[in-house]
């Protein structure tokens, strides 16, 4: 039975934890008396609590993030009810700021803030030194140094480790992880830039895995079969020769259904970049792209700087010249945001012709500055994790709600690759394409009032009454496109609903090409 045990709640079982598969491989001579279990928030945290005291820890260590704090809280809670003489630790972003008022901190042990990979270590080495356990009064959050007897404090800032100092955690991903779950990677930590909405910009300075240390870890992950590597990195772009260096690296070794993705600076993409980035058989790089708002006011506010000019060409390249899958990602709710200004954003967005527009909403997340706009901009957030916003002075809470739908449908539709030659004809002959889509947005939730749950074939007969009763396009022309974007799927049942509409001869079937995940497979045979 292990005397510690690493465990935390996935928001999905394909993701894999990176934190903890740190955590595990920086233990040092603990390594041999620790364990790691994962579970994913769909599951009931007293079945959690279940498997986690069968296995008869000492220590249980639990890391906490934004989307699964709540049901955390219910496992530490059960935890020190049933077994209060097992040590708690926690760690991770949620915990890592405002902890005073927190239940979760209050409940627990002990609170690692910041990156934890070595100071977990040295928690664990300071319990398990000790004879009796620790018992601290749950209601009281020390911030300074423990007892003279030796007891780690409440609250344990750690420090920022260089990397040189770090094991890195990749052979804590099993062969089952290998094959079936996405595989969390980094080159860097850390961001240079200070956008107020996110945590990274808290992560001064960058700090990198030596290059060829970092190849040589990806290299044993693809000598284990590996095919999907997502880089964690905020600006993995930063520095170009290391960028080029790791794209040339995957790139001499590429194989059919390998996957890359990478977070991007929009405005930064040289041509030493462009030049790899071009080499790459179609859809097999993925990059997200932080854009937020194109509203220079408004990133003036919120501290963020981009060059909007470099940004349009880069996407024009990428779009022209690539077979690059682009996501973009554009914020609901920023202060001084307003719906036309977001709209007006949303229509330039689609003129850049990413395949994914990543519409989220304004989180207050615990330690970032942007609350020092709550109160010019009148901005109110939900008390409840993830801390969405709910109304600011330029948008009423009915409004946002509005939009919170806008932004789901838009997920259901324009970015599910269910949909790529449909969804252009929303906003068919010159009309702004948000206001088109706001406008698809709230017929659909009038006539099914939900946001969730929605079944394909629902969602298509809906488009196409929309787009024929509504818009008064053609039903043969609606059809048609719905048939073919039904098509891409791999589906070939033809719906009941369309069959009057279609042609006697059958429509030709896309054709599939060798990529590896869905969604972009469907976007791609788009072209």
């Amino acid at each position: 039975m292990p005397d510690i045990v690493l465990a935390t709640l996935n928001a999905k079982y394909i993701h894999a934890s990176f934190g903890l598969r740190y955590l595990l491989a920086n233990l040092g001579l603990l390594r041999p008396r620790a364990q790691l279990l994962e579970f994913d928030i769909n599951q009931r945290p007293v079945d959690i609590v279940e498997a986690l005291l069968a296995q008869n820890p000492r220590i249980i260590g639990l890391g906490v993030y934004i989307w699964n704090v709540a049901p955390t809280t219910e496992v530490v809670a059960t935890l020190k009810r049933v077994r209060p003489e097992v040590t708690l630790i926690l760690g991770g972003p949620e915990v890592s700021y405002e902890t005073e008022h927190q239940e979760i901190v209050q409940l627990a042990d002990h609170v690692i803030t910041g990156e934890a990979d070595l100071e977990f270590a040295e928690v664990c080495g300071q319990l398990l030194e000790r004879r009796s356990p620790i018992r601290l009064d749950p209601g009281k959050v020390e911030q300074r140094a423990g007892s003279e007897t030796g007891v780690p404090p409440k609250i344990i800032p750690a420090g920022l480790p260089e990397f040189t100092r770090l094991t890195l955690p990749y052979e804590f991903y099993d062969a089952q992880d290998i094959a079936h779950r996405i595989l969390y990677v980094e080159a860097s930590r850390g961001c240079p830039f200070r956008c107020e909405f996110c945590l990274s910009s808290l992560d001064i300075p960058v700090r990198a895995v030596e290059l060829p240390v970092m190849l040589g870890a990806m290299q044993k992950l693809l000598d284990r079969g590996a095919k999907q590597f997502k880089f964690v990195d905020r600006t993995f772009n930063l520095s170009v020769p290391t960028s080029r260096a790791i794209l040339e690296f995957f790139l001499e070794r590429h194989q059919p259904g390998n996957f890359y993705h990478f977070e991007m600076i929009p405005d930064r993409l040289p041509e030493a970049l462009r030049e790899i980035i071009a080499k790459f058989p179609a859809g097999t790089l993925q990059f997200e792209v932080g854009i937020q708002t194109f509203n220079p006011q408004v990133a003036g506010l919120i501290s963020r700087r981009q060059d909007y000019v470099r940004l349009a060409d880069n996407f024009h390249f990428l779009r022209e010249q690539t077979g690059v899958h682009l996501h973009a990602d554009l914020i609901v709710g920023l202060p001084g945001e307003s719906v036309q200004s977001f709209g007006a954003g949303f229509d330039q967005l689609i003129a850049l012709r990413p395949q994914e527009i990543q519409v989220g909403i304004l989180k207050r997340l615990r330690g970032t500055p942007i609350f020092r706009h709550d109160a010019e901009w009148q901005m109110v957030y939900n008390p409840h994790p993830p801390y969405e916003i709910l109304q600011t002075k330029l948008i009423d809470f009915a409004t946002m709600q509005t939009l919170r739908r806008f932004a789901r449908y838009w997920d259901l539709v324009g970015n599910s690759g269910n949909f790529v030659e449909t969804t252009p004809l929303i906003w068919s002959g010159g009309a702004s394409p948000f206001q088109s889509f706001l406008r698809w947005s709230n017929w659909l939730y009038a006539r099914v009032r939900r946001t969730d749950a929605i079944a394909l074939a629902r969602l298509m007969e809906s488009l196409f009454h929309f787009l024929t009763d509504e818009l008064k396009l053609r039903p043969g022309l609606v059809a048609e496109t719905l048939w073919r974007d039904y098509q891409r799927g791999g589906r070939h049942d033809q719906p009941e609903f369309l069959r009057e509409f279609l042609t006697a001869t059958p429509t030709s079937r896309p054709k599939h090409r060798a990529v590896p995940l869905k969604r972009q497979a469907r976007h791609l045979a788009a072209g």
